[in-house]
């Protein structure tokens, strides 16, 4: 079993950035997606930005242009770089990952259905302040 550890979360001012990380336990797989949610108090849990084993990503509009996810496949980390950070991107972050025997693993609907996702880590806290 795959284990998910997020940090980087923090309190950043309007404009501002903050860098997540997630590192994953070592494992094997050669298939997967990989990606962040978000919850705000009282909101559903949305999908923010995914990414497959070939590099392949999609982002919500909500965070188009400002956040960007990658994965250094070495240190199994995957990472989301936020910049012009709102206060409406206040929320607690999810790392997710759906490790899979055979590929591609297709970014179809995957920021839509979170069950789709398979691991998920504990989150970490993001709060900007206007």
């Amino acid at each position: 079993q795959v284990s998910l550890v997020e940090s980087g979360g923090g309190s950043a001012q309007a404009g501002g950035s903050l860098r997540l990380s997630c590192i994953a336990s070592w494992h094997t797989y050669t298939h997967y997606c990989m990606a962040w949610f978000r919850q705000a108090p009282g909101k559903e849990r949305e999908g923010v930005a995914v990414i497959n084993e070939y590099g392949g990503t999609q982002y919500a509009d909500s965070v188009m242009a400002r956040f960007t996810i990658t994965l250094d496949k070495f240190k199994n980390t995957l990472s989301l770089q936020m910049n012009s950070l709102k206060p409406e991107d206040s929320a607690m972050y999810y790392c997710a990952a759906d490790f899979r025997e055979e590929g591609p693993c297709l970014l179809d609907q995957r920021l839509e259905r979170r069950e789709l996702f398979y691991t998920w880590g504990q989150g970490t806290q993001v709060t900007v302040s206007s």
